[in-house]
């Protein structure tokens, strides 16, 4: 860092608003006048506002002309005082945005015509130098880049530069700093340098996978790479890594199939994993002695390390990755990749602010970072670049990696305008490209009206968000360990659980309408986050024997299933997964996180009836209608007695009866006319009926969900 002696300090806060701070040490912080210059060029600058702050004297000044960023610029002050113009708020105003959109695809590094080429968009930076260090000899040299349209700084060399490393050095407001390139898409062990690769070397035929017609006919399964072959009952080789995730044919100690071969088995359709960018949180070097969910990001265009075989190798973790998604595509199943735009790992740290300072994050009222996201810093997708930079890696891990869909963590951090052009990307590029997230309103300084939440999904209709009132309706709280939804026996819910079960549309006549229409509304009660709904069902009915426990999951997984709108399961959900009370564990150990392989040969009949819940769903097309039009013409809500919800479904020229008994007791039901065979019910699930039952009645048994099919 240049060591500077200041006087007084100034910031470019608009284009042509310079703020000076003058010390009441210096001067008692008067001045009557100041001048800017760069170069030997001199500008008066016109006082319009003094005012006291702290221990300062704050002047805001205003000049003619154009400001000429890339240049340094000096202020003087009347007693002869100078010091160098930083780069101040100017960077979060609409005409600095305008000015420096830069419309290219090609940041980073390319490979145009045999040259390589590299480019950086840094238009607050008075020199950008690009350092390279070889593969061969470790010998570093550092090549001045020359300033282009747009604040884009370029060179282009006539070499092969395959395997070196490469950092950008950028001198902004008179300071160095070293920075990765943020559009690196290789990186040494822990992201601590960019790597250049030729991905044509790893290229992949896309697979031809079955259509996929409708958010609603998706079944997600969500899973971390690590998690789901970690334990040593998996049968898997590799375990814990991208190889692994992808082994097929591997059986655990019962001989029955474990990992990918599993999944397609049970009949999911979409397999979501956690993030699997560089992220931070476990030394890529040592990935055992630490443990990591992966919403701590480095870098977003890179594969994290810790699940390749060989982290030092740039190519082991991009050619293992594209294996594994290779492997689901051949079992006909998709992927959705967990991403994280919401933040980065340490704001200070990262790319973005050592190469444009202030601009990639958002900034509250007296110009402090905001932390809607809790973890110290917002990115500002509402700029330009920022936006920009969110779809050219959402476009670049669905064209180079044949992604499927994207969930987006912390979603309503980010803005309507930019989600919106995600999917309208997306669905130029690939047809089918599932795209959800987590809506929640976070306390960030955007205006409501902008942020992707729940309460903003007219706005974004094309995108499905994560149904917390679905969740908590359901399952209970969950934030309060203790609280009971109508699947645990609560009898005060039974219209929010009739709302949330047929789709969030407003249905009844006392449901308040969350969505327009049911492919909005992913549907869960358990996920990554949180208690397991094992875990819940411990804390709840911790004085009741095992048997009540796995009938109230059971119902609850099964509402997940039947409920109109996107169905999501937690990995392990189907065999009562648990995480031994923890309720955050995302560093906790492989003990805890781990995917207990030996819980489905124990809880082998409730995987059964879950995949008899799945296939049911997939063949009946009542369960997952398309639009809240058709759920509301031909959904006929069942009257039954309190706490008892039921549907008759008319579709498809199919009559299809859904009733749920939460209860403890049996339940007496009158049966429409005719003979119904039963397809489900507290006992079994599948496509075939157990037996038949005529009208008029019917016995629920306690805690069930049955499903009948008119013969």
């Amino acid at each position: 860092m240049n060591s500077i002696n200041r006087n007084f300090f100034a910031y470019l806060d608009e284009m042509n608003i310079v703020t000076i701070l003058l010390p009441y040490s210096y001067h008692h912080g008067l001045s009557s006048l100041f001048f800017m210059a760069a170069d030997a060029a001199k500008t008066s600058l016109e006082i319009l506002d003094k005012t006291e702050i702290e221990d300062y004297n704050k002047y805001i000044c205003q000049f003619e002309g154009e400001f000429s960023f890339g240049k340094p610029y000096w202020i003087f002050d009347e007693h002869g005082g100078k010091t160098e113009l930083q780069i101040g708020a100017v960077i979060r105003t609409e005409q600095f945005d305008q000015q420096f959109y830069y419309e290219g695809d090609d940041l980073g590094v390319t490979f145009p015509t045999g040259q390589t080429c590299f480019k950086l968009w840094a238009p607050t930076a008075t020199g950008v130098k690009l350092k390279l260090r070889s593969p061969a000899n470790g010998y570093s040299e550092i090549i001045k880049m020359k300033r282009e349209h747009n604040g884009v700084w370029s060179i282009s060399l006539n070499r092969d530069l395959e395997y070196y490393q490469y950092s950008f050095l950028v001198l902004v407001n008179q300071e160095w700093r070293d920075a990765v390139d943020p559009y690196a898409k290789a990186v040494t062990p822990n992201g601590e340098q960019g790597v250049i690769v030729k991905l044509e070397r790893t290229d992949r035929p896309r697979p031809n996978l079955p259509p996929f017609e409708n958010p609603v006919d998706a079944i997600i399964y969500e899973t971390h790479i690590r998690d789901f072959t970690i334990h040593q009952g998996s049968g898997v080789k590799h375990k814990g890594l991208y190889l692994g995730a992808g082994e097929l044919n591997t059986k655990g100690k019962d001989g029955e199939p474990t990992g990918l071969t599993y999944v397609k088995d049970l009949g999911v359709t979409h397999l979501e994993f956690l993030p699997f960018n560089d992220f931070a949180g476990v030394d890529e070097l040592n990935p055992s002695k630490q443990y990591n969910w992966g919403y701590n990001p480095l870098h977003f265009n890179a594969p994290e390390g810790s699940y390749a075989t060989d982290p030092s190798n740039p190519y082991s973790r991009i050619n293992e990755l594209k294996k594994l998604i290779d492997q689901i595509h051949s079992m006909g199943l998709r992927v959705i990749m967990d991403v994280v735009f919401n933040h980065v790992y340490i704001r200070e740290q990262s790319s973005f602010e050592k190469i444009v300072p202030g601009y990639y994050f958002r900034h509250n009222e007296i110009g402090l970072p905001s932390n809607g996201t809790g973890v110290g810093n917002d990115v500002a997708s509402e700029r330009r670049m920022v936006r920009k930079f969110i779809l050219d890696s959402v476009v670049f891990w669905l064209e180079e990696y044949h992604i499927d869909g994207f969930r987006f963590d912390l979603m309503g951090i980010l803005d309507v305008t930019t989600m919106n052009e995600v999917k309208k990307t997306c669905d130029s590029l690939a047809d089918g490209v599932l795209i959800i997230g987590e809506g929640w309103n976070l306390n960030t300084p955007l205006p409501a009206a902008q942020k992707a939440t729940i309460a903003n999904q007219a706005k974004i209709p094309q995108i499905g968000q994560f149904n917390d009132k679905f969740r908590d309706t359901i399952k209970g709280s969950t934030f309060n360990l203790f609280d009971k939804g109508y699947a645990l026996g609560n009898e005060h819910l039974v219209d929010a659980a009739m709302e949330v079960l047929t789709g969030s549309i407003g249905f009844t006549k006392k449901g308040t309408r969350l969505f327009n229409q049911p492919s909005q509304s992913v549907n869960y009660v358990e996920c990554h986050d949180n208690h397991t709904l094992w875990d819940k069902l411990e804390g709840c009915y911790s004085d009741m024997g095992q048997s009540i426990r796995e009938k109230y999951h059971r119902l609850a997984t099964g509402i997940v299933l039947l409920s109109q709108g996107i169905p999501f399961l937690h990995s392990g959900q189907e065999f009562f997964r648990t995480k031994h009370g923890d309720g955050n564990s995302y560093r906790s150990l492989d003990t805890v996180n781990q995917l207990d392989w030996e819980r489905k040969m124990t809880f082998k009949a409730n995987v059964e009836y879950i995949q008899g819940l799945i296939q049911i769903r997939q063949k009946f097309s009542c369960f997952r209608m398309r639009t809240s039009e058709e759920i509301r013409s031909h959904t006929q809500e069942l009257i039954l007695p309190s706490p008892m919800i039921g549907c008759l479904y008319q579709f498809s020229g199919q009559e299809v009866i859904l009733v749920i008994n939460p209860s403890s007791q049996t339940q007496p039901m009158t049966l429409p006319e005719g003979e119904w065979g039963i397809l489900a019910n507290h006992q079994f699930a599948g496509l075939t009926a157990k037996e038949f039952k005529k009208a008029p009645e019917y016995i629920l048994e306690p805690v069930s969900l049955n499903v009948l099919l008119k013969k």
